[in-house]
């Protein structure tokens, strides 16, 4: 185990600290520029378009759900314990690089979700979609497209659950000493009742799960940096010291800041990695640009507030110092620290929720991905146990090797699809254009593929319009 678990590390270390950064920043910045900074000129568009999708009432799944089923897998454990673990490994200056990483991303964010949309197909009621369509229906390259679909149901699946289920098990085994293997049983059963019942009781559950927690867990946040005003300006002065200063770059933590904190970031926030398109894409809104800009948004919430959340509260505390916890537990010790004892088995029941909603958002981009591949019901009833079989698994697994296993996985599938984007960015950036058009004309947009020079998009009929 030790020799695979180095084998892993190894790969990881020259994926990310090589390939993924200068992948990811330059794409982030390029897709910035291309779109003249979409994720910051079109911000009220972005909230005003979440406001008009909740109150959406559709057969299908609305454009508020398909951001919920999103962000229930983004806001998870990388919120929590990723943040944590982020800091613990770079410093408080990787919180920096997380800022970043989402705010040059969520233009990638912005690119892949509107193409997911473009390239979605007809799921009876409902759509489904993401890389592996735009992979076949864009490039023409199926085996592109099966490559990523196999890499993501694994990835998200198999290693991210059992990554979520590993953080509630140590959540609940730091607050109430539960055994691990009581913690599994339960998250199996749980996770086979909802995910045997279909996208329509998932997007229903994440509706539900996602505005609370989140609600919760940013309130608490806030109290805590209220509560401690007069810190935040060393707080910060701390951030940007340990992100640039002097004595980071002499010992070598300036690259460990960067790497955990783009690491951590992208397992966090997901902006280019390929997997919040799967949720876009069943999203029945009338031009796909509507929900490239929710989904950008999404990359705000998660990181900005949520995972700054985290790192206040860490920071705060000053517990990072200490090196007696790592992950969640760290966590959990900083909110005890800062609040009393009743925070860490209060943040407990909040990892529960965190996590469960992100063990069901990511089962759903391995469903659509399964279908993908192949029609034969029996792969996904195959694929359904052995996600139940890996959230029992993760329950009861180390610490580092569930992590790094989500690593790899993660930054293969990344590569991948910022490969796609990179060739497919054109059409996201026209379909911007014909949003931006019809909107100075007063208009509803709607969106026809004529009108860009698209074919092959067999969900976007010209009686589009009908769609609201």
């Amino acid at each position: 185990m030790d020799w695979i678990n180095n084998l892993i590390g190894s790969v990881n270390n020259y994926l990310w600290s090589y390939i993924l950064i200068v992948m990811l920043i330059g794409l982030g910045i390029y897709f910035t520029v291309r779109t003249k900074f979409v994720q910051f000129r079109m911000f009220g568009e972005m909230v005003r378009l979440l406001g008009e999708g909740a109150k959406a009432d559709k057969k299908g799944v609305s454009s508020f759900q398909a951001f919920c089923i999103s962000t229930a897998s983004r806001v998870g454990t990388g919120n929590l314990a990723g943040v944590a673990l982020a800091i613990t490994a770079g410093g408080p200056g990787a919180v920096f690089w997380m800022w970043l990483i989402a705010l040059i991303g969520s233009a990638s964010a912005f690119v892949e979700s509107t193409l997911a949309q473009i390239y979605k197909v007809r799921d009876g009621d409902a759509f489904r979609g993401g890389p592996a369509y735009y992979m076949e229906k864009a490039l023409n390259a199926r085996w592109m497209g099966v490559i990523f679909a196999v890499l993501i149901s694994i990835t998200f699946g198999l290693a991210f659950n059992s990554v979520q289920s590993n953080t509630i098990a140590s959540a609940f085994g730091q607050s109430f000493d539960i055994k691990p293997v009581y913690v599994s049983i339960f998250l199996a059963v749980v996770t086979a009742i909802i995910i045997f019942g279909g996208i329509k009781r998932i997007a229903k559950v994440s509706e539900v799960i996602v505005p609370i927690m989140a609600g919760i867990y940013i309130l608490i946040a806030l109290f805590v940096v209220i509560t401690n005003v007069s810190e935040l300006p060393s707080v910060f002065s701390m951030i940007f010291k340990s992100a640039f200063g002097i004595e980071e770059v002499a010992g070598g933590a300036l690259g460990a800041a960067m790497m955990n904190g783009i690491k951590r970031g992208l397992f966090s926030n997901e902006a280019g990695m390929g997997s919040a398109p799967n949720a876009a894409a069943t999203a029945d809104v009338s031009h796909p640009v509507k929900q490239g800009l929710i989904q950008s948004l999404g990359v705000f919430v998660d990181t900005l507030l949520i995972c700054s959340s985290t790192a206040f509260i860490i920071l705060l505390s000053g517990m990072y110092r200490s090196n007696e916890a790592d992950g969640i537990t760290l966590t959990q010790e900083a909110l005890n620290t800062v609040l009393g004892s009743w925070a860490g088995p209060f943040l407990a029941i909040i990892v529960l929720l965190f996590a469960f909603s992100s063990v069901v958002g990511n089962y759903y981009y391995g469903e659509s991905n399964i279908e993908f591949i192949t029609t034969n019901k029996m792969w996904l009833v195959i694929y359904r146990l052995a996600v139940v079989a890996m959230v029992s698994y993760g329950a009861m697994a180390s610490l580092d090797f569930v992590w790094s296993l989500a690593d790899l996985f993660m930054g293969l599938m990344a590569i991948i699809n910022l490969i796609a984007i990179s060739l497919l960015g054109k059409i996201s950036f026209d379909a911007l254009s014909d949003y931006r058009k019809q909107k100075k004309e007063g208009k509803d947009p709607v969106f026809r593929p004529s009108s860009i020079g698209l074919k092959n998009t067999e969900a976007w009929g010209e009686d589009s319009s009908e769609k609201n």
